[in-house]
C-alpha cells in the first residue's frame, strides 16, 4: 500500500444543528436535554474524515484509533455548532488530529483524535477473521 502525503495544516469543517436525537438523554450518555458528549466526539470525528478524504486513494481509508474529548460547555437543542478538525502531525501511517467544537465564538469542546491510514479491504478481511469461531 503506497501512502498519501498528508501535511500539517489541513483542515475541514463540519456543521450541526442540535436536535434531540443529539442530546445527552438521547444517547444514554446523560439526563440532560443538551448536546451530548458521544455526539460531540462523532462531530470531530467526522471532520477529521473530511480532512483527509480529497487525499485517500481508492482502496485506502483512515480508522479512529484514539480520541480525547474535552467538553467545556452544554449546548441546546437549536443551536448550531461547527467542528473544524486540523491535521495536526503525521508519524507514518499515524495522523493526529485537533478538533475545535464551536458555538459561534464559544468553545464548545477541545477533541484530539488520532486515525490510522491502512488498506481498506486487508482492514475488513481481518476484522471478519478475528470475529470467526475457532476450528473455522
Amino acid at each position: 500500500m503506497e501512502l498519501p502525503e498528508f501535511a500539517p495544516g489541513l483542515t475541514a469543517r463540519v456543521e450541526l444543528t442540535v436536535t434531540d436525537a443529539d442530546t445527552a438523554q438521547a444517547l444514554g450518555s446523560g439526563d440532560v436535554p443538551v448536546l451530548g458528549t458521544p455526539r460531540v466526539l462523532a462531530l470531530a470525528e467526522a471532520a477529521t474524515v473530511a480532512c483527509t478524504a480529497r487525499q485517500l486513494p481508492s482502496g485506502v481509508t483512515t480508522v479512529g484509533i484514539r480520541a480525547e474529548v474535552e467538553h467545556r460547555v452544554a449546548t441546546p437543542v437549536g443551536r448550531h455548532v461547527t467542528a473544524q478538525a486540523t491535521l495536526a502531525k503525521v508519524d507514518g501511517r499515524r495522523l493526529l488530529f485537533e478538533v475545535a467544537v464551536k458555538e459561534g465564538d464559544v468553545l464548545v469542546a477541545e477533541v484530539r483524535v488520532e486515525r490510522m491510514v491502512l488498506d481498506r479491504q486487508r482492514f475488513i478481511q481481518k476484522s471478519l477473521d478475528q470475529g470467526a469461531p475457532a476450528g473455522n
